[in-house]
């Protein structure tokens, strides 16, 4: 008979919803299962490969402006990359004990800026002498502003505080640690689109497309994908470089897309040991010191987010308050290292490595300890850590956006923990994103316009505490959404659920989950003598 009846029915099953995990399912090596020892090395240089944008994206930015060359980039470099694997191995040892790669941050760079363009620093002739005075002044603002991190972390104020923050608050905040980061994605494409987008494209096959068509037990170009893919383009690029295909093109260009113009190579030492007070005695400026504080704040909002999506890709359990307090007070100890050593920029987690534990799907901890060791390896080493430092800036812009987008991710995968059917919800959640997005945007565009950002008093420390923390997308969606989610609240079973409250509730306490001791613990059985609560 033509046509035929009513479809069957669904199944009851069919109908139900996909049900909620507070451990990421689909991950091959969890943070306590270590992969084999040669990938395992592998993955560690990748991660090394990953972090290598931002060391060297910033000191490029950075130095010159200070009066320094391509010697002083090289040694900032070099430094840089030793403080970074340093702070790693301490994060993951004695922090939270989670995959997170702790390195320089962009959210210094503005008072940063300020420091630089000082008036004090303005009739020094000598380049030299001025770069190593406005590093000694950067060093002591960083080291003042330390103390703000290790005494909320360590003293367990910062636990306190992150024992209100719900699944519903914690979207906006873990959601704009990857996407509010935007402006570094394609843009940076754009300055070489030539050797950006077969970056972008590759990636996105490797690891996406080549894993479905050729089926196998091992994972080797998704897993992998950022190291062939990277090998492929640079190579593309050094011809185009030595083929003259920039040999006319304007110098923005040619420094964007040429593999030679990093200046790094010629200028590292063979070898070079970075130690403290390389650059001088430090100095001490009040007003200074107070605007590096308020970015050490902004990145310590900045790194709970970033937190939390690590232990998400880790397939960990939700970070308990009481861990990521610890994890925030050896971050200020990371920030102390930077000051102590002479970074030019405090630390933070950086969100492009936990980006990289999705997409290879591998959160082994042990991971992140060898990428830590070659970091601290290539940083002594100083003409071979150069070659890598060389990557193209669009080949690593190509990397943001993938990475950037994957942390993102990890923030609205937290929806399943709310009730997206109310209304309350709705608000809290558009709202906090909505204003996390335009607030730093016209911050951003009133000082592209005027020079100077919105909050221009006479006090410059003023003016640099306000403006870094408002141009903070995850800081501000994170305060906005922790505000009206404590201040709209409803003191009954069903608000809580909205909120996913019951869900967290487990988390709140080191011991009310077993799986916390696994994870989380102190190694050398150190948790006797310093016990989570």
């Amino acid at each position: 008979m033509a046509g035929g009846g009513p479809a069957p029915p669904p199944k009851s099953e069919e109908l139900q919803p996909h049900p909620v995990k507070d451990q990421l399912p689909g991950v091959s090596y969890c943070i306590t299962s270590p992969p084999p020892w040669p990938e395992a090395i592998l993955l560690g240089f990748q991660h090394y490969l990953v972090m290598l944008g931002t060391t060297v994206l910033i000191p490029t930015y950075l130095v010159p402006q200070m009066g320094g060359g391509n010697v002083e980039k090289a040694k900032v470099v070099q430094t840089l990359l030793f403080v970074t694997g340093l702070n790693t191995l301490t994060q993951s040892y004695f922090g939270t004990r989670l995959p997170a790669v702790i390195g320089a941050s962009y959210t210094y760079v503005p008072t940063t800026l300020s420091i630089i363009f000082a008036g004090r620093y303005a009739n020094i002739v000598d380049p030299q002498e001025k770069f190593a005075r406005i590093m000694r002044g950067i060093q002591g603002s960083l080291i003042v502003a330390s103390t703000l991190q290790i005494v909320l972390g360590f003293s367990g104020l910062w636990r306190n505080v992150a024992r209100f923050l719900s699944p519903l608050a914690a979207v906006p905040l873990i959601a704009l640690a990857g996407f509010g980061l935007y402006e570094k994605g394609f843009p940076g494409i754009a300055n070489c689109v030539e050797i950006g987008l077969p970056q972008l494209i590759l990636l996105i096959i490797f690891s996406q497309y080549i894993p479905h068509l050729i089926r196998g037990e091992r994972h080797v170009f998704d897993r992998f994908a950022v190291i062939f893919s990277v090998t492929i383009v640079w190579i593309y690029a050094h011809l185009l470089t030595i083929g003259g295909a920039y040999k006319n093109r304007p110098t923005a260009t040619q420094i964007s897309c040429r593999t030679d113009r990093a200046g790094l190579i010629a200028a590292a030492h063979w070898i070079s040991f970075p130690y403290p007070f390389q650059w001088g005695a430090p100095t001490f400026d009040a007003g200074e010191a107070f605007a590096m504080m308020a970015a050490s704040f902004v990145t310590l909002v900045e790194s709970t987010g970033s937190f939390y999506a690590v232990s998400r890709f880790a397939s960990a359990t939700p970070l308990p308050p009481a861990v990521l307090s610890r994890g925030i007070g050896w971050q200020g100890l990371g920030i102390l290292f930077s000051g102590i050593f002479g970074t030019g920029s405090g630390s933070s987690v950086l969100v492009e490595n936990a980006g990289l534990l999705a997409l290879t799907r591998v959160g082994s901890r042990r991971v992140v300890m060898i990428s830590a060791g070659f970091m601290i390896f290539f940083s002594i080493l100083g003409k071979f850590g150069a070659v890598f430092a060389s990557i193209p800036a669009p080949i690593v812009a190509a990397l943001y956006c993938l990475f950037f987008a994957y942390v993102g991710s990890a923030g609205i995968g937290f929806l399943q923990f709310c009730n997206l059917n109310s209304f309350r919800t709705k608000f809290i959640l558009g709202f906090s994103i909505f204003m996390g997005l335009s607030i730093p945007q016209y911050f951003n565009e009133y000082k592209l316009i005027h020079g100077y950002g919105p909050v221009n008093t006479g006090a410059r420390w003023f003016n640099d505490m306000l403006n870094v923390a408002f141009t903070s997308a995850p800081f501000v969606a994170g305060l906005l959404a922790m505000v009206l989610d404590i201040t709209l609240h409803k003191k009954d079973d069903a608000t809580r659920k909205d909120r996913g409250m019951h869900w967290f509730d487990r988390f709140k306490s080191f011991k009310t989950d077993t799986r916390s001791e696994e994870f989380y613990s102190l190694p050398f059985h150190l948790n006797k003598f310093f016990p989570s609560i």
